[in-house]
């Protein structure tokens, strides 16, 4: 396991343009739960008897909002009652370090953010869990706190309406801003691409991992365990986020950055 920490932090140190993409893996050394797998939030079915995916899904939120919601606060509840972990704040002192070096995040909990990763280098490709907008005139309420204290769904105080947040629920579009901005970044190619705490169950994720291996690249997860993205990739480091990548910060000595 040394050599092989040793083995990307060198990459990394060589890399002058990163990537590096979260997942749910990584905010759960903070106790947030993962959403799939062992200890996931969510196995199966909802107390409904419903597809967490038709719960947590758009036309849901439409048809019924309360039950959406639901779950929508057991996931802000979860978040706001969590902080940052010391893998949050190892990648943010890689960026700090590597002005090339962006993340791309399927986590909507802001921890990126609150650890000092910089925005402009930052794509939340599922959005976040605030600020708070109505559905029917738009007008947006930053107070998720004290709204997860009130009867749900929460409304809007100007004409009634929904609330929600700016996330991307099942059968919603991703948002074209975040996802222009990936397609940009990727044009101009990665020399290294890091995965930690994500399954890899969407195009746009496996996407930037085999587009760094076609061009050369280095490539490597970080995971308890072997997943999908595993066969792809040039070195899996097996173990919690918020244990490896401080390991491997440290590992990447300042004179060579």
């Amino acid at each position: 396991m040394h050599a092989q920490i040793q083995l990307v932090a060198q990459a990394l140190a060589r890399a002058e343009r990163i990537l590096v993409i979260t997942g749910a893996g990584l905010s759960a050394d903070s106790g947030l739960p993962t959403y799939r797998g062992l200890g996931g939030l969510y196995n199966g079915h909802t107390e409904e008897g419903l597809p967490i995916e038709a719960a947590l899904s758009g036309p849901m939120l439409r048809r019924d909002p309360a039950l959406c919601w639901k779950y929508l606060a057991e996931i802000g509840r979860a978040c706001l009652g969590a902080r940052p972990n010391a893998g949050h704040f190892a990648l943010a002192e890689l960026q700090r370090r590597k002005p090339g070096c962006w993340v791309l995040t399927q986590n909507v909990d802001g921890y990126h953010r609150a650890a000092g990763s910089p925005v402009q280098r930052l794509i939340e490709i599922h959005g976040e869990l605030s600020p708070l907008f109505c559905m029917d005139c738009r007008q947006r309420s930053f107070e998720l706190a004290e709204h997860l204290q009130r009867p749900l769904p929460p409304r809007c105080d100007r004409c009634g309406g929904v609330l929600r947040p700016p996330v991307v629920l099942f059968e919603e579009l991703l948002p074209e801003a975040e996802l222009g901005r990936l397609q940009t970044q990727l044009a101009l190619g990665f020399d290294a691409v890091l995965a930690v705490g994500t399954s890899a169950s969407f195009a746009y994720i496996v996407e930037p991992v085999l587009r760094a291996r076609r061009g050369g690249g280095f490539t490597a997860e970080i995971n308890p365990q072997a997943g999908e993205l595993s066969a792809f990739v040039d070195v899996h480091l097996e173990g919690g986020a918020a244990d490896v990548l401080p390991q491997l910060i440290r590992h990447i000595s300042s004179d060579k950055i």
